[in-house]
């Protein structure tokens, strides 16, 4: 992801400065949801895994990036607390 559009991506609901989310993160993510029960902000379940996301600075929301897109739409957002195991930091 191009650096310079990283630098000014918020979180649309808290506005919250987003930045990568590293392999451990995700690694963690992709496997709750391959077990099942990660839900979107809008109450759909998540079911494909994530090749790349953000995440706020206070790791509490992930959004995907689709195809080098970050898709920052408070409804398809993921919260990390329904992740067991997500890393802190």
């Amino acid at each position: 992801m191009d650096r310079k559009l990283l630098d000014i991506l918020v979180c649309p609901a808290t506005r919250q400065p987003l930045s990568i989310l590293e392999s451990a993160g995700l690694d963690a993510l992709n496997r709750a949801i391959a077990g099942g029960g990660v839900t979107r902000g809008d109450g759909s379940d998540q079911s494909e895994s994530l090749r790349e996301a953000l995440v706020t600075r206070d790791r509490k929301t992930v959004y995907r990036i689709d195809d080098g897109i970050p898709v920052l739409l408070a409804d398809d957002a993921l919260a990390t607390a329904q992740v067991e195991g997500f890393p802190k930091a």
